[in-house]
Order: C-alpha cells, then structure tokens, then sequence
C-alpha cells in the first residue's frame, strides 16, 4: 500500500475560487446525470453518492441546513467528497438488500472494487461513513476531500494535528473532521489520499462535526455497517406489502423513510433543492421542507404498509401545527421547516451556477405563504384514516373543527392550487375537490366515534361544493373535468377524484375525463400534470416540464379502478423503466427519459406505493 507526499500542517481557501483537485478527465462531464446517483441518510439529513463515487450533495445535521457537499449545483466550487480508481472505469450501484446501505462498485482493468457508503441511524452527531474494499485484483485509488461551506458561500482553512484526521474550519467556526485509516494529504483547501489496495485489504473514511468525540477504528466501522443493516431491515419487516412488486415498493418505503425527520416526523418533499425541472430553466425549488399535503400523502402511504408509528408520528407533528395556530384565524400554512418553523423566505444563491447552468439556484420557497386550500382535505384524509388505526386525541379534533369552521367561510375563495401557480389565485377544481373531502372526511369521523361538530353546517358546505365542482368544473366542450371554472386546460390532478370517491371510476364523466387526459396529456406512459403553453400564465416562467410521474402514478390508479387493469399494468410497468438502476425516481422525466427535478422525490414514490397496492388487489381478484 502506498500513499501521497507528507502532509502539510495547515491550508486555506476563499469561496468561489476553488477547483477540487486531481479530478476532471479530458472528456469527463462536469455534471453527472441527476439519476446517476443514490441516497443515503440517517432518518435527519441525506447525501446523495455519485456512480462516479463523490458525494455532491449533503446537509449536515438536518435537512434544510447550509450545504458542505453542493458540487451537484456548481461542480466548480459547490464541494464534494470523492473516493474512486485513480483510472476511470465503468461502476454500477446496488443497495445490499432491504437496506439504506450503498455499494458502488468499480470495474476497472486492474480488478473489481468496491465503495461502500452510509450513515448510522441514531449517531449524535451525524456521519458519512465510508469503507474501500478491493474483492479482486489490485486497484489503486483516488480520495479528495474538499467541503464548500454554507452553500459554497464560506471560505476554509484546512488543519491537521494528526496525520489520518484532517479538520476544516470555516469561517463562522464551524468545523468538521475527516478521519481515515489512512495517511492523508492536504491540497489547497481540500484534504486528499493516494492509496493502492490488493484484494482483501480495505480502507475507511468518516466525516463528521469536528469534537464528536467517537474514535474511529476499524472495529468500530464494521460494527457501525452491521447495525446500520440491522436497523433497516428489522425497520422494512414491517411490510404488509408482498405483491408482485415487493422490491420497489420496499425501495420506495426506504425511501420515504429517509426523508423522514426523525426528532419532529416531519416528512421532506425531497432531501435536494434546485435541481431543474426542465434544464437550463428557471423552476428550481428548494424542497427540503414539510408540506402538509406531501406529508399527508406519505403518511397514508406508510399505513398502508402497515409502518403505523410513522403515520403516528405524523399526526403529532399535525397537532403541533395545529396547536400553534391562531384560535381566531386558524389558516393553515401549507408548508413548514422541518422543525415547524413557519418563515421559509426565498433566498437566491447567485454566485453558483446551478446545475448544468441552471439558474437561479434557490434556498427557502415562497410558497409558504400561499393559499391552497386543497391541503385541509389531505390532511382530513390523512387524520381520517390515521384514526382507523388509533383514535385521535380530543385536543386534535378541537383543533380540527376550527380549521373545519374557518374552511367552511373561506372554500370560496380563489388560491394558488396544488401546483403552486405563481400568476394569480383561481377556482381550481382540485381544490374545490379537496374541500369536498374535508368535510365528508370529519362527518365520517363524527359518525364513527360519536365526535361533537357542527354537523348540520359540514354537510350543507360538502354538498354545495359537490354541486358545485359538478356545474362549474366540467366543460360540454371539452366534456372533462378542467382546471379551473370557466377554463378549458385539462389538469392531471383530476384523476385523484374516483380515487377519493368523489366520483365512480366508472361514472361516465370520470370515463370522459380520463379519455380526455389521456388524449391531451399522456404520451407512452408519461402524464403532464397540465399544458403550460395552453394554460394561463402559470407566473413561473417558460413553458417547458418534464411530465409528472407522481400523475402517472395516478393514471395507473384510475385506470385500474375503471377496470382496465392491463392498460394499467403497461402503464405501470413501463414506469418503472424510468427509475434508475436503484429504483430511485425524481419529480418529473424528460423528453428523453432523464431525471428532472429534485431527486429523489417522495411524492413520487409514495404514488408507485399507492398504485402497486391498488393494481396488484385488482390483478388478484376477489377474495
């Protein structure tokens, strides 16, 4: 084994100047693809690893942090930590089974390698830990270190007391520390290694907060692995799952636990932000925080599984909410940070280039104060079945009947709907629908458990709103269900409307709508949440998207409930092809088949739940 130069007692870096070292092939892209990474995490933060072995983007600590790893949005000086043959060669990634543990494993013409990655679950503070292992022949290997702190924006300075610990320190102080069983070397404003292992032999990294008081060993590393696994797998034995698609609906229940906060159970649209939604464009988002309606969702996806603590948990974190809110006016906000904080200001992040040149890269999201109020019927929803399980408590349900009460004078009101328009409020029809399903939601509760509510009012609202939806949501011309009364733009979020029985799957306006949908917005087996260019201006700019596979999801739902479950099983199957080799899914999927979007998200995934149950009971057939 052999190893660099001596290292040096001391460097330092300014933001904005630094290249990582000893990397960058003529020929090799600066940006990798979106779906050529995986996700590891630890229940309160995420990484995302590379096929290429570089861990371009991590949060320490928690979600909505200031990055340390952002190459992903600017490869030049976002940061990254890359462990990898010094020669390139092709890699593949696989998680080992039934577990958040990534192995990326390297052909290369001297032997086969692998890098293993992951992050111990309940580990105060948190950890990357990686370990390098050589299964054949002999391979020599590339590390290079190089954090980029608060998104790129702080400069460093790189000190080592201990030739196998390198300490970054920015300048606010923060420090962190990178460990290793090997000596390391220090390169500008990045810490890196030259190492060669023979088959059998092995290495390890870890980087964590500096101070964290765990010595890292080998010992310790193996038996981190070892628990790491255990966890996972005694976690995902609580599947009630065992269909026919029992690897990717476990895939996707990992993954929307990974994006679960422990300490609160809030749930994170996507542990990423800014990634495009269409390249080059300007619908970057920062979805690192808890929206009501994703977390409504996911929850009832995690019941459904039968992983009835994080359903629990949820509705705790609701509570809270709810707790917080004003008595007087009880408005729900339809978004919060992770740990219920309610200011979420958009921020700009213009000295990074964002990814592929896509900008601006944004932190915050301006949507949290945005009327939607199809939120109040997820979350009824969510409550509704959540108290199937475990009756809710009395002091939830007096918040509820505020929210019920202030929802039953403001359902009228125009808002920015689910897909979060920034062009001005309208009656969206999703929306008016999800009102519909608060009130019938809370009646069937009142009705269950003998729940005081001001009955009488709840169903005089559920009705006018169902007339409602009925005169003004459906266009003779179109003969469908449309965006927005008075409009003619079909929009995908219509298909949930049999799913949450506000209309038979097989009701002739339902049949005539998803025909409608799938003539205007479906191509193969990708659905268009709507027709930017036919609809009003959506106030986000540009008029190109990737399709929405959270709404492909749903046309697998809808096709299924109206009876035509082989057009759904292709549906579904070829969806599945849009996964990466991990069975990770971003928001939406370009014109080419490419990730767009934040990845990995959990609505989507929470969809692919949500549709392998319902068409695996139809394919089955009657009890």
């Amino acid at each position: 084994m052999t190893v660099g130069e001596p290292l040096p007692t001391t460097a330092a870096a300014g933001p904005g100047t630094v290249r990582e070292p000893g990397w960058g092939e003529p020929g090799e892209p600066r940006y990798k693809p979106i779906e050529s990474y995986g996700l590891i995490g630890d229940l309160r933060t995420a990484a995302l690893v590379g096929r290429d072995g570089a861990i371009d983007w991590f949060c320490p600590g928690r979600f909505d942090a200031p990055s340390l790893f952002a190459a992903i949005l600017d490869a030049g000086i976002g940061g990254s930590f890359r462990v990898a043959p010094e020669i390139p060669c092709p890699s593949k990634q696989l998680y080992l089974p039934d577990t958040a543990i990534l192995l990326t494993r390297f052909f290369s013409h001297e032997g086969v390698a692998e890098v293993t990655d992951f992050m111990p679950v309940g580990l105060e503070p948190c950890a990357i830990v990686r370990r390098v292992d050589v299964v054949r022949g002999s391979v020599g290997f590339r590390m290079a270190c190089r954090p980029g702190f608060d998104y790129a924006r702080s400069s460093h300075r790189v000190t080592a007391d201990d030739p196998r610990v390198a300490r970054f320190t920015a300048e606010d102080g923060k420090c962190t520390e990178l460990a290793s069983s090997l000596p390391l070397t220090i390169d500008g404003a990045a810490a890196t290694a030259r190492f060669r292992l023979d088959a059998g032999q092995g290495a390890w990294f870890v980087i964590q907060p500096a101070g964290a008081g765990l010595r890292w060993e080998g010992d310790r590393v193996a038996e981190t692995l070892n628990a790491t696994r255990d966890f996972w797998r005694s976690w995902l034995s609580q599947s009630h799952y065992d269909g026919r698609w029992r690897e990717m609906v476990s895939r996707s229940a990992i993954t929307l636990k990974l994006c679960t906060y422990a300490p609160t159970g809030a749930m994170v649209a996507s542990p990423t932000c800014s990634l495009p939604e269409a390249i080059g464009g300007g619908r970057n988002w920062d979805y690192r925080y808890a929206w009501l309606r994703d977390s409504a969702f996911t929850a009832f996806a995690f019941q459904r599984l039968g992983f009835y603590d994080e359903a629990q948990q949820f509705a705790r974190w609701l509570e809270e909410r709810c707790r917080e809110a004003d008595p007087e006016d009880p408005e729900l906000q339809i978004v919060y940070a992770i740990d219920g904080g309610r200011d979420l200001t958009e921020v700009d992040l213009s000295h990074l280039e964002g990814y592929r040149g896509s900008r601006p890269v944004r932190i915050g999201n301006g949507a949290y104060d945005q009327l939607q109020l199809d939120v109040y019927g997820e979350l009824m929803d969510a409550v509704y079945l959540s108290n199937k399980q475990e009756p809710i408590s009395w002091e939830l349900w007096t918040s509820l009947r505020r929210l019920l009460d202030w929802l039953a004078e403001n359902w009228q009101r125009p808002d920015e709907g689910i897909w979060e328009v920034r062009g001005g409020r309208r009656h969206f029809v999703y929306s008016r629908l999800m009102c519909w399903v608060a009130f019938e939601r809370a009646m069937r509760m009142q009705s269950q458990r003998g729940l005081p509510g001001n009955t009488i009012r709840w169903r005089a609202v559920r009705d006018e709103i169902y007339e409602e939806i009925m005169a003004k949501g459906w266009s003779e011309e179109r003969q469908s269900f449309v965006q927005y009364y008075g409009g003619t733009v079909l929009d995908a979020s219509n298909l949930l409307m049999p799913l949450v029985k506000f209309i038979g799957p097989r009701d002739p306006r339902m049949l005539a709508t998803l025909a409608a949908i799938e003539r205007d917005l479906v191509s193969d087996s990708l659905v268009y949440r709507y027709d930017p260019q036919k609809a009003s201006d959506d106030g986000l700019g540009g008029t190109e998207e990737g399709s929405f596979s959270l709404c492909s999801f749903w046309l697998v739902e809808c096709l299924t409930r109206a009876g035509r479950t082989e057009d759904a099983r292709l549906v579904f199957e070829k969806m599945l092809t849009y996964a990466n080799d991990l069975g990770l899914f971003a928001e939406e999927v370009g014109d080419t088949g490419e990730a767009l979007g934040n990845f990995p998200q959990a609505f989507t995934h929470l969809g692919l739940i949500s549709a392998a149950w319902d068409l695996n009971k139809a394919l089955d057939g009657p009890a």
